[in-house]
């Protein structure tokens, strides 16, 4: 305690207000008798850029709702340090993301599963999807969507020609069409879906948290950072968090939960004392539980983008300049709907690198538009008529790690995620970039089509298109990982996500991935977030 705060207790206390942290916050406090803290270290995102899905380009470097990490220079990617948002904001990452809504393949649950994490395969995750679900489409009832649960899932508000030009081109090479991409298919290619409710973004927070806000057993404190976590004979028994400079300890009678994210959680367990002691001394902080591997087996999609000229009707770019995006704005404001209240991707393919591969481990997500990133920070749309696609490798053998920069709380850690260091992702890289110009060259797709202009159309061979994936590729912003889920000597939580070794401490997001699921990272992270409360809640009641 400093600063004459008087102490405050609470039963759980969830560090983190983000997809997974306000899941686990909002089904541990529909109990009246329990009283949860939520945390977070930034601020409500409000105002029009933030509600509206195009806003996320305007989010992308904002450091009011956005903590704008980069990684260590990479060796295998020229030594390039990456550009790695964060949400800092109630909603995490999901008040910043594309909004893109995709479980992951039933096939990665059942993989968790088979590492010894009981509890974790497809049969018993699905529930917990449709449970947090709420879809209206034509194909939810179909295809196991849920339709009552608090996060909206909704079709693209606008099914660009381009866009079913691409899906019927897949179709032509074989990838079978879907209506809507719910895990239980093989390779597929349709339209996705995305977390946008009224033409308007919803997060974790609008859809958890919001609605039930002014609940007196919840209280939720924004723009407070997480010191350490405090332990007594190696139990989790609070937390000491900073406001400005203020510092103070809050009691948890119950459990301490990290939904940080894959790359703060192992930070705040790191600067507790949870991890490597080597590594920990080199800091300064005494080792509470040796735990090497604490920051390891980070994992992300690699990601290289390719753009292509386009006939003028074939690309929505012009609608967002000059008067045409004027309006789209009206457009937007009276009805909700319109180029405006699109996610970041319209459609997609799930496919497999090789006849060999298990079950799909590339995504191709595309949209009939593009955009440049500026050195300034801005993200524009471009004047010229041309589409874009991306190519996801889904299923990395490569692995990363976070490291501390130092025991100050308030600096960011070290993060490498050591891209295309094994040789199988450069392999499933290459497939994914051909199998991509293959859909590009097929009708009705080819018609629309003027020129490639990146890579470009003298990138054939292996050693041309790996120098752009090196000069070029990206990570997806899905980090996860870092904290995984298992028995091992490397592992930090169990199945039943408690930190190995320390008692009254649970980890609950996307860094207890074991492997990183086959697609966009937002679903599966609120999915273990809400797991995580019923974990939580049947340990209690057995207790």
């Amino acid at each position: 305690m400093s600063g004459g705060a008087v102490a405050q207790t609470y039963d759980y206390i969830v560090i983190g207000a983000g997809s997974a942290g306000c899941a686990v916050a909002r089904r541990l406090s529909d109990d009246p008798s329990v009283r949860v803290l939520l945390l977070e270290a930034g601020g409500h995102a409000k105002g029009f850029w933030a509600r509206s899905p195009v806003g996320m380009a305007k989010l992308f470097k904002d450091k009011r709702f956005n903590w704008m990490y980069s990684t260590e220079p990479v060796p295998t990617l020229r030594h390039r340090s990456l550009y790695w948002p964060r949400g800092k904001a109630l909603g995490g990452s999901s008040a910043i993301n594309g909004l893109v809504y995709v479980r992951g393949n039933r096939k990665d649950f059942d993989h968790w599963e088979s590492l010894g994490n009981p509890g974790w395969g497809w049969e018993s995750v699905l529930p917990v999807f449709r449970r947090i679900e709420k879809y209206g489409g034509a194909a939810g009832s179909r295809h196991g969507y849920g339709s009552d649960g608090p996060l909206t899932i909704s079709d693209p508000a606008v099914k660009h020609p381009t866009a079913i030009d691409f899906i019927e081109a897949a179709r032509r090479n074989q990838i079978p069409t879907v209506t809507a991409f719910t895990g239980m298919e093989p390779e597929s290619a349709g339209f996705l879906q995305a977390t946008i409710r009224n033409g308007a973004r919803q997060s974790s927070y609008d859809a958890f948290i919001a609605p039930v806000r002014n609940r007196p057993n919840l209280v939720v404190e924004s723009g407070v950072h997480v010191r350490r976590i405090v332990m007594q004979n190696r139990q989790a028994v609070g937390v000491e968090v900073l406001r400005g400079n203020q510092a103070r300890s809050i009691t948890a009678s119950r459990e301490v939960i990290v939904s940080a994210g894959a790359l703060n959680s192992p930070q705040v367990l790191m600067l507790s004392g949870i991890g490597d002691g080597d590594a920990l001394r080199q800091h300064g902080i005494e080792t509470q539980f040796h735990l090497p591997g604490v920051g390891q087996n980070l994992q992300d999609h690699f990601v290289a983008r390719v753009q292509a000229s386009v006939t003028p009707e074939s690309s929505y770019n012009r609608s967002l300049h000059g008067w045409r995006k004027y309006a789209e704005g009206i457009k937007y404001l009276m009805t909700g709907g319109g180029y405006l209240a699109l996610a970041a991707s319209m459609a997609a393919a799930l496919v497999k690198s090789s006849p060999d591969a298990d079950y799909t481990d590339l995504e191709i997500s595309f949209r009939p538009m593009t955009f440049t990133y500026h050195a300034s920070g801005k993200v524009e749309i471009d004047r010229h008529d041309a589409m874009s696609a991306s190519v996801y490798n889904t299923r990395p053998a490569s692995r990363g790690e976070v490291r501390l920069r130092s025991a100050d709380p308030l600096a960011p850690p070290a993060f490498q995620p050591n891209f295309l260091s094994d040789q199988r992702d450069i392999r499933a890289m290459l497939s994914g970039l051909r199998k991509l110009r293959a859909i590009w060259a097929t009708e009705p797709l080819a018609s629309r089509m003027i020129a490639e202009l990146t890579p470009g159309p003298g990138m054939v061979t292996d050693d041309q298109l790996i120098d752009y994936m090196r000069r070029e590729g990206q990570n997806a912003y899905h980090p996860a990982g870092s904290c995984k889920m298992g028995n091992d000597p490397m592992a930090v939580v169990d199945a039943r996500l408690r930190v190995h070794g320390i008692g009254r401490l649970r980890v609950a997001d996307a860094s207890i991935m074991p492997t990183v699921t086959s697609g966009n990272t937002n679903a599966p992270s609120i999915m273990i977030g809400d797991k995580a409360a019923d974990l939580i809640l049947a340990d209690a009641k057995a207790a």
